[in-house]
């Protein structure tokens, strides 16, 4: 393994045994061969649905949990024989996370985690007015942190992520549980202090499609504990160009409809939204002159159409095409894609 990489996984497992009464039972992997290699100055992202094994791998690199087989190094140092090497040039910050004190204002929270990790009362005083400056939070700094919403309590947690200006830092879900405006608001401070401070690495793990493709140098597509792929987020997405992909606005379909409209010839995929009196359709054919045999069998069919718009993939595309599903529809334990 390379020690001039900032994060580096060779066949990571980590299983978890049931503990008690069902001691005898199989034990759950939560991550299976893992093998990763994230370059300083790289924003590399994780994605993947609530259960893939994001967090586990986050833990373990964070040198909390201990692979149950394979080998994990930050900066060089194995995760778990160099625990004391890695962790003062890390920092982690989860999406949820309630930490810190209520009692203590903002600025004394963050005062207090900066002297964790030896930074002297000028540093820390002058990054904190910086920081929350950028997240616009410095209208705040002397509020309770009990007294905070939860977006703003999530941006304290940004801030203090970032004060120790961590050489690898580990962002598990950041804009989890935030609005629309408050998570606009994290992504641009994660690409500002990128921008200003090269060299430094981001492992993000996020569930959000619009997010790993706004933010991500690299994304790698993780799913039952197995990396399924990994590239650029433009070079997954051209993957599947070679499959041409259109938007169909349908009078409402029944299972029985989607059923047989991803059973057509020349049908690789089927993904739909249900409103109350009609059916969006997402379609992945295997060649674009597919469609109008397609639209013929629609019309034959009784099915109304109402608007068609050819369209550019997603990753959300590239995550059904790879996994037969939608994240959400993993998360929910729905039926695979037609």
């Amino acid at each position: 393994m390379a020690r001039d990489l900032a994060i580096e996984t060779e066949r990571v497992g980590r299983l978890y045994r049931p503990r008690g009464r069902a001691g005898n039972a199989h034990p759950r992997t939560a991550l299976d061969d893992v093998t990763l290699a994230v370059a300083p100055g790289e924003l590399f992202g994780l994605l993947g649905p609530n259960g893939a094994g994001k967090t586990t791998l986050i833990k373990i690199l964070t040198t909390l949990l201990l692979p149950s087989s394979g080998v994990a190094r930050v900066g060089g140092f194995d995760v778990a024989r160099e625990a004391h090497q890695v962790r003062p040039r890390i920092n982690m910050v989860s999406g949820g996370e309630t930490s810190g004190y209520g009692l203590l204002t903002v600025r004394e929270n963050l005062w207090m985690f900066a002297q964790f990790y030896g930074l002297s009362n000028k540093a820390a005083n002058q990054r904190i007015v910086e920081l929350l400056e950028v997240v616009k939070l410095g209208d705040r700094i002397h509020t309770k942190s009990s007294e905070l919403s939860t977006g703003l309590r999530q941006k304290m947690n940004v801030v203090r992520g970032f004060l120790t200006d961590p050489e690898v830092l580990f962002l598990d879900e950041p804009t989890l549980g935030l609005d629309v405006g408050a998570a606009r608001d994290v992504r641009g401070f994660i690409r500002h202090w990128m921008r200003d401070h090269p060299g430094r690495t981001i492992l993000l793990t996020t569930h959000y499609m619009v997010e790993a493709d706004d933010l991500c140098d690299r994304v790698a597509i993780i799913n039952a504990g197995r990396v399924l792929a990994c590239d650029t987020p433009a070079r997954l997405k051209q993957h599947m160009q070679h499959h041409p992909m259109f938007s169909l606005e349908l009078s409402r379909l029944d299972e029985r409809d989607l059923a047989w409209l991803g059973a057509l010839p020349g049908v690789r995929a089927v993904v739909h939204r249900q409103g109350d009196d009609r059916t969006i359709v997402e379609l992945t054919l295997s060649a674009e002159q597919v469609l109008g045999p397609v639209i013929a069998s629609v019309h034959a069919r009784g099915i109304v159409l109402m608007t068609l718009a050819k369209r550019e993939p997603t990753l959300e595309d590239v995550f059904v095409d790879i996994v037969g599903r939608r994240i959400d529809e993993v998360e929910g334990g729905g039926a695979a894609a037609s």
